[in-house]
């Protein structure tokens, strides 16, 4: 399966960055997900609950990032396991580009599953695939909305960002949720 969208944020480029390298947004944001944790440098354990029709699992995996420029990109790598309901796995590319309004999230997915979730057909599949993927960008601007209202964007962006957290990369927060995103959208396909 293969999947590519984009998102306007009404934050700057840095504020976005940070948000995806804040793991408890990205736990809140992540539908489904309830441990996002940080296993070695780069790599994250991961746990999502998934309902697809007839279809419901714990999916436990790890997601792998590389290729980071912070704060406009990073690839990463997604495996996940949930016992008879079946496997997914995949990449992602994910970006973020200043803009007037903001800035904008362009990300590519591709993905395999396996077992159950294979049966079930595409057309379920992509269904709610999509609609996971519009849960997870739905919630996670309503986080960055209540975080960075909009009146602060402008401030922001008129301020120079300050050097990011070296102990937690902000890269490996977005990796993180977008790839927990993905990764549910890709089990869920």
């Amino acid at each position: 399966m293969d999947m590519q969208g984009q998102r306007q944020l009404f934050v700057t480029q840095q504020q976005a960055w940070e948000a995806l390298n804040n793991p408890d947004m990205l736990k809140a944001c992540i539908p489904g997900c309830d441990k996002f944790e940080l296993a070695e440098a780069n790599v994250y354990n991961v746990g999502v609950a998934i309902k697809i029709g007839p279809v419901s699992a714990k999916f436990t995996g790890k997601v792998t990032l590389s290729d980071i420029q912070p704060p406009t990109s990073y690839a990463l790598q997604f495996e996940a396991q949930g016992g008879v309901a079946g496997f997914g796995k995949g990449q992602s590319q994910v970006s973020l580009t200043p803009n007037a309004e903001g800035c904008e999230l362009n990300y590519t997915v591709h993905s395999t599953v396996g077992g159950k979730l294979a049966q079930l057909g595409q057309r379920l599949i992509d269904g709610a695939a999509k609609s996971l993927a519009e849960d997870f960008f739905r919630r996670f601007d309503e986080a960055l909305q209540a975080q960075y209202p909009r009146s602060e964007v402008a401030a922001a962006e008129a301020t120079p960002a300050p050097a990011s957290n070296p102990a937690t990369p902000t890269w490996v927060w977005v990796a993180g949720g977008v790839a927990l995103a993905a990764a549910t959208w890709y089990l869920t396909r």
